[in-house]
């Protein structure tokens, strides 16, 4: 097989070449100021030497940057993989759902409405498409789908374990089972990134802010801190409105006797699980967001020489690119959370009607808007 050449955009010298040994019968050239600064490698040793290093040199495959992922050649066509992901991510699901009904006895069941009407199953499979479509096209990887599905699918099955008496083995089965159904299909698909491929090894890539990101101290204070924000937001609706809620529109709700009985101590193991997701998806690739060509014109930016529209957009979107990670990534969960609580309330909850259902979502959207919003302001510190 020839050698590749590798062209990136913005190229500064394209005549530098950098050769690294693929295979014995493969080169792949790289030109040396075109390389990402996450990678580190190595020019071919002279006959005789060996270390690790060569010898990986020596098996490496051709590997690019896209945005803060790495991508390994594939040999899937790009236009299949998303197709395969939500095929593999729905079987997944059912299979797994079909198993663990044998041990959880149809606990599930007897609170679940009858799915009889196309428009239910189709509302259910087309929003299960658009929450693994808005991570692929997102470029998410598997610990994001992982922790936006524990951050979304926690709340409607909290709501089954605290007022429905539905037994914790099945709740936990069912939170596991969502989110395995997102991780392993991202995770054969596509490769971690590289903020959550960061590590204290040594041979670990270079990746903006690790020594924060692989902190053990600081990984731990940051799930505290979110999950106390939503312990926090959960107890303070409990105490004011929600129970009120509850009764009215959740028709046939066995006891609300969680919502008086709890308290934030009480609460937090299980937001905990939560804090530790959110910490995952908003604070890890806030903290190593790079700096971007954007982030110069945004400090370039002279409102007496800018256009109307250069200042409209400025005004709008000019922030730099860890703050802008942290509101797409916020606004995400806010979106998946809010509409997949409310589905996963009025739709599958037998009794639960609309009003009932968006309440109890606007309270879990309010707790990932502060969350998000804290988080961000953590990185910025």
């Amino acid at each position: 097989m020839e050698g590749r050449r590798v062209n990136n955009r913005g190229a500064s010298n394209p005549g530098l070449d950098f050769h690294t040994k693929a295979t014995s019968s493969t080169t792949i050239h790289l030109p040396a100021t075109q390389i990402p600064s996450a990678f580190a490698f190595r020019t071919t040793q002279p006959s005789g030497m060996s270390s690790p290093t060569a010898k990986a040199a020596n098996k490496a495959t051709a590997v690019l940057a896209q945005g803060d992922a790495v991508v390994r050649a594939s040999t899937i066509p790009a236009v299949l993989r998303f197709p395969i992901v939500v095929t593999l991510s729905l079987t997944l699901s059912a299979l797994l759902y079909s198993v663990a009904a044998e041990y959880t006895a149809g606990d599930l069941a007897r609170v679940s409405r009858t799915l009889d009407q196309w428009w239910q199953v189709s509302v259910l499979i087309g929003w299960r498409t658009f929450e693994l479509g808005l991570g692929w096209f997102g470029d998410y990887d598997g610990y994001d789908l992982a922790s936006l599905s524990l951050l979304s699918h926690g709340p409607p099955l909290y709501l089954l374990g605290s007022f429905y008496e539905i037994h914790p083995v099945t709740v936990i089965s069912s939170l596991l089972i969502d989110a395995l159904a997102t991780y392993i299909p991202f995770r054969l698909l596509r490769p971690l990134s590289l903020a959550h491929s960061a590590s204290t090894s040594k041979h670990s890539l270079t990746v903006r802010n690790k020594d924060i990101i692989t902190s053990n101290s600081i990984q731990i204070y940051t799930t505290i801190l979110a999950g106390s924000i939503y312990a926090v937001t959960l107890f303070t609706s409990y105490t004011t409105f929600l129970p009120v809620y509850l009764v009215t529109y959740f028709d046939g709700i066995p006891s609300i006797a969680a919502a008086h009985t709890n308290s934030i101590i009480t609460l937090f193991p299980t937001t905990f699980l939560l804090g530790l997701a959110a910490k995952s998806f908003i604070f890890t690739p806030t903290i190593t967001a790079s700096p971007t060509d954007e982030d110069v014109q945004i400090a370039a930016f002279h409102p007496e020489t800018a256009t109307l529209e250069e200042t409209f957009w400025f005004n709008v979107w000019g922030y730099n690119s860890r703050k802008k990670v942290m509101i797409k990534r916020t606004a995400t969960l806010m979106l998946v959370t809010g509409v997949n609580t409310f589905v996963q309330t009025f739709v599958t909850i037998d009794g639960v009607e609309a009003v009932g259902a968006v309440v109890y979502s606007a309270v879990w959207v309010t707790a990932a808007l502060i969350t998000g919003v804290t988080l961000g302001l953590v990185g910025d510190v």
